[in-house]
Parts: C-alpha cells; structure tokens; sequence
C-alpha cells in the first residue's frame, strides 16, 4: 500500500503539520516549524491517525504545547491502527473492537477455546482465525496453574441481546421447514395438577414421564396407541425435578417435601427413599457411573448420594438455593443454577463423587430471578464446541460456550430477554438445527402457546409456535428420535406434538 502524505495549516502564520507513513518516528520542531511524525508500518493507511494528529489550533493556544500534543496523539494511536484493522478485517464494528482491546493480557495463552461474537455490528457470529475473545462475568476458585493465566479478571460480557414479546408472530419467510408439525399425537390429561417437570426416557423415543404439583409423577409410552404405564404415588407435595437412570430402569425423583425417591419402573414401586432437611429442588444420576444421584436442595447445598445405600458421598455448599443442575457428557463436571441467578461449574470426581467448585458466572442484571433451566449439550457447530443453555424466571435466554479443558469455563454467546413472567417456565434445545445455520430454543409461554426462537437473530427471533393449550405452558421436551415434542401446562395437559417429515438438507 502507498504511503500517504497530508498537509495541513496549524498556525495563522502559516506553520503546517506533514505526517508521512515511513518506518522511523522523528520530530523536527514545534509551533511555527514544520512537525514532521512518521509511523511504522508502511503498508497501512488510516485516516483515522491524521484525525488525531491534526488537530486544529486556536488563536490563544500555546504553539509549542500544541505540537507536542498532535507527536504524542499520533504515537497514541500507531499502536490502535493495528488492533483496528485486525477487526476490520472481519467486518466487525466498535463494539467488537473495544471488548478487544479490554481483553485481558495473555489472553492468547491462556488456550480458552472460545470464539468472539459480533454484538455492535449485526449480532451474527462470525469465527475467525483468532483465538481472541471476550470473557463473560465470573468469578473463579481456581488457581492460576490450572487456567494458564493468572488475569482472568471479570469484565463485561460479549452478547447481543433482543427482547421479545411471547404474542409476536413469527416473521421471514414463514416457519422454519423442520419445525413443521402436522399436529397432536396425543394427549394425556389424568393429572389434575400443573406439570412441573417433564422428560423422554434416555435414548428413548416412546418413554415419557412428567412429575406433578400434587406429587405424583405418571409414565406413559406414545407409541400407537399412547398408553399411561404407571402412575407413581409417594411425594406428599411437589415434585420438582427427576431423572431416568441411563437404561431407564429407574426414575430417582425429588420433591419439595424434603424427600428423594428411587422408583423402579417395571414394578412401580419406590424401592427407596432419602429424607433431607430441606426441599429437594433438581436431581441428576451421574451419565458414567449410576451408582452417584447429585441432588441440589433449599439449603443451599449439592448432595452426592450412593444410588445403592442412600448413603451421602459429598457435599458442596453454594451461595444460594440450588434451583437446576445438569451433567456435561462426561461426568466430570456439574453446571447449576441458584436462586440468585448464579451459574457454576462444579468439578466431580467420577470415583469417589467430590465435588469442588471452579467457576461462577454472575448476571450484570441488578435484580436477581431464580434460575430454572441448566441444560448442557456435548456440541453446537455454531459455538465449535460444547454449549450451555440456561434461563431465568423472569424470562431470560442465555446461551454459554463451555471451556472443558478450564473446568467447565463459561463464555456467554448471546441472550434473549422474553416478556416477564410469573411462574417458573422451562426452556429447551432444539437438537434438530442445532447443527445448521441457527441456535434454535423451544419454550412455553404464559400466553398458553409453545415458541421456537433462533437466538443468533437479533430481531424477529421467534421462528414458530405451537397452539393447542387452554392455560400457560410450563414445560417442554424432546424425544430422543426428535420426531415428538412434548409439551405440558398449568392444568396438568400434556401434548405430544408430531413432527411433520421433511427432506430439509440441514436434518440429522
């Protein structure tokens, strides 16, 4: 590229300013002299550095101060031409630029595998060859040792957001081909109670089971025709969270009446059964090794319990009530939600069950909701990774890479803020586009319909919605073969939703 010469009057009698692009850096005089300012780096031409370096002289301003100023301004900025163009050649925008810049030093050493979003230009993700990226909001209990990095101080996060209301009709060109639906499987309305929870059997198409306010819980199979298989009776009030056991003989459940309970499905039976001193709120089996039930309860504690004995393994005492839990895929780590609005990753030893904290990842927001859904999945094209999704009572979308090599790192992509609501409504992946071109998100909504959002679009995020519901929609779930969507209300309603077959190219 041509060095660019510009000239300039600074003076009334006549003095000029001349910055040449050259190699060398020299200052020939100031005031009335010519002020000749060189700056590395030939092939770069950037008007932005002559918007500092010439800057206008008043009548009253002292000559000399004034040169040495515009020497100092174009120093400044030399080093700012580079960062700038490292972005501009992504077509990012000042935003992007200025969370670069703010990163924190060593960042590139620190070989957290994460990739920087676009929140000032189009709120698009755009990778790049650069490691470089914004950290989110955490605090963390590591040691400098195991993150490579002792500067991994908080900052601001790197998102978009988009805020929503549940009534807006889907926009574009109409609903995305592969959330078609050509309506109700079937319906299950034996409960009498809202639907708290509600899950398809691990690697299972048919199996599904959802657990009441009354305390029950009811398993039943949609395959033709749907029948209801049992219906559990043992929670005095209810039911909070379960968890298929990894071959789905076994359901352990928890329950706001303080108790856990193992069920054993071909029977129908609750073959045990473990009293806390407070309501029980999320419960996990351990995906390696079943004989490990983690429990996350009022007390601001997760439980490690013996599957066989009952017995209690572990503990890890938390800041707040531990309101949802999930596992990453390879046991290793926990990622809960407290009633503050906390994210944390937990390190658990898959043979002996200790848990230790790593990470907290804290919301800029001032008021704090409880966080209802933690839900991990193993890879998303989109983030070049494992990813996190998880919301908030008070209807915000947040979706997290995960660094596992950094004890369950957290990177926030981006977040969707959907209208306020007042009961405490869960969230889901989408698993069929989760590897096109969008991040897609299944919700309820307290104005009784099911929405899909794509949370990498800034504007008209809602891509369709279901309607069948009389009341609001509380829950949702996916079936393992994703051609069933199940979704269940305040009034105990639970429909299973077929998926209309398609030949879109982007399906698994």
């Amino acid at each position: 590229m041509a060095d660019v010469t510009t000239m300039n009057n600074c003076s009334k009698d006549g003095g000029a300013t001349e910055a040449v692009t050259n190699n060398d850096c020299t200052i020939n005089g100031t005031g009335k002299d010519i002020i000749k300012v060189t700056v590395k780096k030939a092939n770069v031409k950037d008007p932005e550095i002559f918007s500092c370096l010439l800057q206008p002289a008043s009548s009253d301003s002292d000559l000399d101060s004034i040169g040495v100023r515009r020497f100092l301004l174009a120093r400044k900025a030399e080093s700012g031409v580079h960062r700038r163009l490292d972005w501009r050649c992504n077509g990012k925008g000042y935003v992007a630029y200025r969370n670069y810049i703010r990163r924190p030093r060593n960042w590139e050493n620190s070989q957290i595998p994460s990739y920087p979003s676009t929140p000032g230009n189009s709120g698009r993700w755009m990778l790049t060859s650069s490691p470089l990226s914004r950290l989110s909001e955490v605090e963390s209990w590591s040691s400098s040792k195991d993150l490579r990095s002792g500067a991994l101080a908080s900052n601001h996060r790197t998102s978009f957001s988009s805020s929503i209301s549940d009534s807006d009709r889907p926009h574009g060109q109409g609903v995305e081909p592969a959330y078609s639906f050509v309506g109700m499987h079937c319906i299950f309305d034996q409960c009498k109670s809202a639907v708290t929870v509600l899950k398809f059997g691990h690697m299972s198409s048919d199996l599904l089971a959802y657990g009441a306010s009354d305390g029950t819980l009811t398993v039943c199979n949609v395959s033709d025709p749907p029948t209801v298989i049992n219906q559990l009776k043992g929670h005095s009030k209810d039911v909070t969270d379960f968890d298929f056991s990894s071959n789905n003989q076994y359901i352990a459940s928890s329950a706001a009446d303080k108790t856990v309970r193992v069920w054993e499905l071909s029977k129908g039976l609750c073959i045990r059964v473990i009293y806390g001193v407070s309501p029980q709120l999320c419960i996990r089996f351990h995906p390696v090794n079943n004989n490990f039930l983690s429990v996350g309860n009022a007390n601001k504690e997760i439980t490690v319990f013996n599957f066989s004995t009952g017995r209690v393994i572990a503990k890890s005492i938390f800041d707040s009530e531990v309101t949802s839990m999930d596992h990453d895929h390879t046991g290793h780590l926990i990622f809960c939600g407290d009633a503050q609005g906390c994210i944390y990753s937990v390190t658990m030893d898959s043979h002996t069950g200790a848990l230790s904290r790593s990470h907290r990842y804290r919301s800029s927001s001032k008021q704090k909701f409880p966080i209802t859904t933690v839900q991990y999945r193993s890879f998303s094209l989109l983030a070049g990774g494992p990813v996190l999704l998880t919301c908030t009572k008070d209807g915000s979308l947040s979706f997290f890479s995960v660094a596992l090599e950094v004890q369950g790192y957290l990177t926030l992509r981006c977040s969707l803020k959907l209208t306020p609501r007042i009961h405490s409504i869960r969230a889901s992946f989408c698993p069929l586009l989760s590897l096109n071109k969008g991040e897609y998100i299944v919700a309820g909504s307290e104005d009784s319909n099911v929405y899909f959002y794509d949370l990498t679009r800034p504007k008209h995020t809602c891509v369709n919605k279901l309607q069948g519901h009389r009341f609001p929609v509380l829950v949702v779930a996916w079936n393992h073969g994703e051609n069933f969507l199940a979704s269940a209300d305040l009034y105990g309603v639970v429909i299973v939703w077929k998926r209309a077959k398609t030949s879109y190219k982007g399906n698994i």
